[in-house]
């Protein structure tokens, strides 16, 4: 890391969420279609990799960079980004699990203790008020509904089931409370600042990845409720479609990785409907989603990859309002 680039942020951890929540989706593929299953034990190990870099840069910059570490923790934006570093690890522990599930296991339960910390200490001082109104954005979600829908997923994969239940119920009534506060900023508040805008792909995220978890804990063929969520996913696909031109007024930051999980989210979703029985138009709608999402996850790696050879993929050390988006 040169001089002029600051330490890894919380939200690079967006970066092996949205691989591995890649790879589920390609692990779908391969049982439904017979997709090489290679691509995805690739992006398994790919999000693996990228999760234990950050993992050691973060505490890298706990060490050197401790006052900047204290700061992003104060900050009532950055510091939720907190809730990343559980999401990340546990998709690494449902990853893990066909190599090591002891070790899965153990990840998955002290995950799910930090998580737990991570979502009371941030929901909590969220709850005091004095947050700035042009700082609620989508990463309002992070805390409550995506560490929640995850580990209910992942609870599920080990077979507790009963848990998985447990978070499931925090997740949605996290994201049903949630939603209503960012929508009632982005309507009467001022226009989100282009920095920030990347951060609205987070909005794809809680319908799906719910559904993603609801269909985990459920068997049989596909109910009401799993269609639901589908349906508001693709909507809220749609929506961000059509606010693409004005989101992209902010030139390609890692920032844009807050895209990849629902990116994934969404065509796994149609995908594990189809695989338990569903027909009809979610036959054909599953592989023109999974195709997209490939679609997207190729120009998100691409893009990064580019940063990362020009030697600017972490933040400018510049003044705050020329940093990159979290």
């Amino acid at each position: 890391m040169s001089a002029t680039r600051t330490p890894v942020p919380l939200s690079y951890f967006g970066i092996p969420v949205g691989l591995l929540a890649f790879a589920g989706t390609w692990h779908v593929g391969a049982r439904l279609w017979h997709l090489p299953a290679g691509v995805a034990t690739a992006l398994s190990l790919s999000g693996l990799a990228a999760w234990l870099l950050l993992l050691g840069l973060y505490a890298h910059k706990w060490l050197a960079h401790r006052a900047e570490a204290v700061a992003e923790l104060g900050h009532p934006l950055q510091s939720t980004f907190a809730a990343l570093l559980p999401v990340a690890s546990m998709l690494a522990a449902a990853a893990l699990i066909p190599w090591a599930r002891g070790l899965a296991q153990a990840l998955f339960v002290v995950t799910l203790a930090l998580q737990l910390a991570v979502g009371l200490w941030l929901n909590g001082r969220m709850w005091m008020g004095g947050r700035p109104q042009e700082l609620v954005t989508p990463a309002a979600y992070l805390p409550g509904v995506a560490q929640s829908f995850v580990a209910a997923t992942v609870s599920a994969a080990f077979g507790w089931s009963e848990l998985g239940l447990l978070l499931f119920g925090v997740g949605l009534f996290a994201w049903l409370a949630t939603e209503s506060i960012i929508l009632q900023r982005a309507s009467v508040g001022t226009e989100l600042p282009a920095p920030l805008r990347p951060l609205l792909g987070i909005q794809l995220a809680p319908a799906v990845v719910g559904g993603g978890s609801w269909m985990a804990l459920t068997s049989g063929a596909p109910d009401l409720f799993a269609s639901l969520l589908l349906g508001y996913g693709v909507y809220q696909a749609l929506l961000l479609l059509r606010l693409l031109p004005w989101i992209r007024q902010q030139a390609f930051v890692p920032g844009y990785w807050a895209f990849s999980f629902g990116a994934a989210a969404l065509p796994a979703l149609a995908m594990r409907m189809v695989d338990r029985g569903a027909t009809g138009l979610l036959a054909d709608l599953a592989p023109i989603l999974f195709v997209a999402a490939n679609g997207v996850f190729a120009v998100l790696i691409a893009r990064t990859l580019a940063l990362l050879a020009q030697g600017r993929l972490m933040p400018a050390a510049a003044a705050p309002a020329a940093r990159q988006p979290a």
